[in-house]
C-alpha cells in the first residue's frame, strides 16, 4: 500500500521557496528516531557530520502556528538541504491511559532562511503544550538522506484563539440564531446552600468566579475571565423564563436593565455544543471601564448592543426593550459582583435537569456548525 505523502505541512507565507517535500513518504520520516537510531531499510545513509541545532527559540505563537529558529556551526552548513521536525503533544500524566496516544508528527521542509513558520491546523490545536526537536539533512544523488543528530528538545503552549478566530465563529452563530424574543429578567439558578453563603460571607453580594473550561477548547475566557453565569431563555408559549433548570432548585431573578444598559458593552465569547442538536452561545456582559471590560476588550469581537443576532437593548418611548435569540442557548457573563437585594431569590416549581448542565462541558470538534477551521 502507497504510503501517503506529505504535502504543505510547513508554509512560510514570507518564503515563496518554503515548501514541504512532495514525493517523501511518512515512512521514510519517522525511521529515525530522536536518539539518531535508524532502520537499516530507512533509505537513511550512515551518519555524516552535519550540524545539529542547537539554541532553539520559538516565537510568534498562535492558535494553530508558530515560527521556528535555531543556531548552527557553520561547518558543513551548505550541505543541508533539508530540516526534519518532530513535533508531539506533550503527555499529560491525567490523561485516561486507554485513550490511543496521538501519533506524533514529522514534518519536513527544504533548508530556507530561518525563523520558518509553522502552520497546520490539522496537527496543531489551541492552548495545547507540544514538544519539539529539530534535525538537519542533506538529500543525496541516490535519493537517500544524511542526517544529524537530534537537538535538544524544547516545550511550547500554542495560544487561544484569536479576535479573528472568535469573528469566524461569532458569524457561524449568527447563521443559526434565529429570530428574537422579548424579555425582561434575567436569571440564575443555583442550590440554596450557595445564596445562604453568599448573605452570610459575602454581604449578599455573588462574587465573579472564573470560568470553568466549558466550551472551545481555544475560547480565551476559558479558565481566565472572571464573571458571573446568567440566562435569559424563555419559553416560547408564556415569554417567561422557563420553570426546570440543570443548576439548582433555587433562582434568582433580576430585572434586566439592572445588568444590561448603556452603562455596559456587550461580546460575543463563544459557540459550541455538546454532541447534542442545540447549541449555546457565551456573551459577556460588562460594565463600562470595569477589570472584565478591559480583559474583553483586548481578547473578544465587541458587539453593538442594539444590533446583534444574540441579545439586544433598546430604547422605546423612552424605556428599555429587550430581546434574545430563539434558536440557540444563550450563557451570559456578568463580570462583576450582583447584590442579591437587586433581585428575587425563589424556589422553582419544574425539575432539576442536570442533563443539560454544561459545566466542565467538552465541545463536539466533528459538529460542522459549531467548528472553524483552526484547532478546535
Amino acid at each position: 500500500m502507497e504510503v501517503p505523502r506529505l504535502d504543505h505541512a510547513l508554509n512560510s507565507p514570507t518564503s515563496p521557496c518554503e515548501e514541504v517535500i512532495k514525493n517523501l513518504s511518512l515512512e521514510a520520516i519517522q525511521l529515525c528516531d530522536r536518539d539518531g537510531n535508524k532502520s537499516q531499510d530507512s533509505g537513511i545513509a550512515e551518519m555524516e557530520e552535519l550540524p545539529v541545532p542547537h539554541n532553539i527559540k520559538i516565537s510568534n505563537i498562535t492558535c494553530d502556528s508558530f515560527k521556528i529558529s535555531w543556531e548552527m556551526d557553520s561547518k558543513s552548513k551548505d550541505r543541508i538541504t533539508h530540516y526534519f521536525i518532530d513535533l508531539n503533544k506533550k503527555e499529560n500524566k491525567n490523561s485516561n491511559k486507554f485513550k490511543h496516544k496521538d501519533v506524533p508528527t514529522k514534518l519536513v521542509a527544504k533548508a530556507v532562511p530561518l525563523p520558518m513558520t509553522v502552520r497546520g491546523h490539522w496537527f496543531l490545536s489551541p492552548r495545547t503544550e507540544y514538544t519539539v526537536a529539530v534535525q538537519t539533512a542533506s538529500k543525496q544523488v541516490d535519493g537517500d538522506y544524511v542526517v544529524s543528530e537530534w537537538s535538544e528538545i524544547i516545550e511550547f503552549c500554542t495560544a487561544d484563539y484569536s479576535k479573528v478566530h472568535l469573528t469566524q465563529l461569532l458569524e457561524k452563530a449568527e447563521v443559526i440564531a434565529g429570530r428574537m424574543l422579548k424579555f425582561s429578567v434575567f436569571y440564575r439558578n443555583q442550590h440554596k446552600e450557595y445564596f445562604d453563603y453568599v448573605r452570610e460571607h459575602h454581604g449578599n453580594a455573588m462574587q465573579p468566579s472564573v470560568k470553568d473550561n466549558s466550551g472551545s477548547h481555544g475560547s480565551p475566557i476559558s479558565g481566565k475571565l472572571e464573571g458571573i453565569f446568567f440566562s435569559c431563555s424563555t419559553e416560547f408559549n408564556t415569554g417567561k423564563p422557563p420553570q426546570d433548570s440543570p443548576y439548582g432548585r433555587y433562582r434568582f431573578e433580576i430585572a434586566a436593565e439592572k445588568l444590561f444598559n448603556p452603562n455596559t458593552n456587550l461580546y460575543f465569547g463563544d459557540f459550541y455544543c455538546m454532541y447534542t442538536a442545540y447549541h449555546y452561545v457565551i456573551l459577556v456582559i460588562a460594565p463600562v471601564g470595569s477589570p472584565g471590560d478591559e480583559f474583553c476588550k483586548l481578547r473578544l469581537p465587541q458587539l453593538n448592543s442594539k444590533d446583534n443576532k444574540f441579545l439586544t437593548c433598546t430604547e422605546e418611548d423612552g424605556v428599555l426593550v429587550y430581546h434574545h435569540a430563539q434558536d440557540v442557548i444563550l450563557e451570559v457573563i456578568f463580570t462583576d459582583p450582583v447584590d442579591l437585594s437587586l433581585g428575587t431569590v425563589a424556589e422553582i416549581t419544574g425539575h432539576q435537569l442536570m442533563s443539560l448542565s454544561t459545566a466542565n462541558a467538552k465541545k463536539d470538534p466533528s459538529c460542522k456548525t459549531c467548528n472553524i477551521s483552526v484547532g478546535r
